[in-house]
């Protein structure tokens, strides 16, 4: 018997329970995964929350995407995006319907090798957006030699984007509260405090122009600012600001008329785990929960000001 998380019912972290299930043999492409962390996401407390989409079939509903873990059991045919699986193997995994467990059975399509240079904590929580940071950064095209604008850099997102960008040689501008201005600048890049006066911080900090901007916060002041910055608003990506969709920036994600990426964000763990693994990548984690603690984690993510991932531990 495993333990996991379900949603009896659409609302807040309260209609959140952990209960004990049987785990389902491995079938054809599929793998059990004995859980080791649990990457938490915003997205896990929207979809029970009812805000999009409140189907009574659906629950109970199992809660969380990404995870990593241990093979312990590999069905017929399970091979992942880097090859053949065995038990025992260290990996991660997205997607991973119903994370929020000790042991699971997942599709083997979405399980690729661990880092050895990352511990599970932080490992858990590469996949899901890191591969929004990969999406946003092509979306963009930023290049060596560019200056990026990010905003929301002290985001489970920005921070990745920060690191991802720096790597590949970008000049990175980075807006975030001014509690977390330290780690933005820990990962390579210029930080700089949000509100009044934000369009004139980033001329001065970017004499030469801003060639591209990455928004993962949503605000209008973030959106205006950037439509004033970037003359070229196709070079200009929002994971949030879906009600600006009528300026010319790109939207991406899975809101409706957002670009799902779905072919980049599949592929994005090949140069995310390259980056791990030269250590030019890291995962910051902010917090540690309790399995049992779900729900209590659910409501420090949504204050939207963690610092870092807030992971799982079964």
């Amino acid at each position: 018997m495993a333990k996991r998380v379900v949603a009896n019912s659409y609302g807040g972290p309260e209609a959140l329970d952990l209960i004990e299930s049987e785990v389902p043999a491995p079938g054809p492409g599929s793998v059990t995964l004995r859980a080791m962390a649990i990457g938490t996401n915003p997205v896990d407390y929207k979809l029970y929350s009812g805000a999009m989409g409140d189907d009574p079939a659906a629950l109970p509903m199992p809660v969380g995407l990404e995870l990593s873990g241990v093979v312990t059991a590999v069905g017929q045919g399970a091979e992942g995006p880097d090859g053949p699986l065995s038990a025992g193997d260290e990996v991660i995994a997205h997607p991973a319907p119903g994370a929020y467990a000790t042991e699971l059975t997942v599709p083997a399509a979405g399980v690729v090798p661990k880092p050895a240079e990352m511990s599970w904590e932080a490992a858990s929580g590469l996949l899901l957006a890191g591969g929004t940071a990969v999406h946003a950064l092509t979306v963009v095209g930023v290049t060596e030699g560019e200056t990026l604008l990010i905003h929301g850099a002290s985001g489970g997102v920005g921070l990745l984007a920060v690191q991802i960008a720096a790597a590949a040689g970008a000049r990175v501008i980075g807006t975030a509260g001014t509690g977390h201005l330290e780690a933005v600048e820990r990962y390579g890049a210029t930080a700089l405090p949000y509100g009044e006066g934000l369009l004139e911080r980033v001329r001065e900090a970017a004499p030469g122009g801003v060639d591209a901007v990455v928004d993962t916060s949503g605000t209008r002041e973030a959106i205006d600012a950037s439509l004033e910055l970037v003359p070229d608003r196709g070079r200009i990506v929002s994971v949030l600001a879906f009600d600006r969709g009528d300026t010319g920036i790109k939207l991406i994600g899975g809101a409706p008329n957002a670009d799902p990426g779905t072919r980049i964000r599949a592929d994005a763990w090949r140069q995310l785990v390259a980056l791990a693994r030269r250590g030019e990548l890291e995962v910051p984690v902010a917090r540690t929960y309790s399995l049992a603690e779900a729900a209590e984690a659910h409501r420090f993510l949504a204050e939207g000001h963690s610092g870092g991932k807030v992971v799982l531990l079964p």
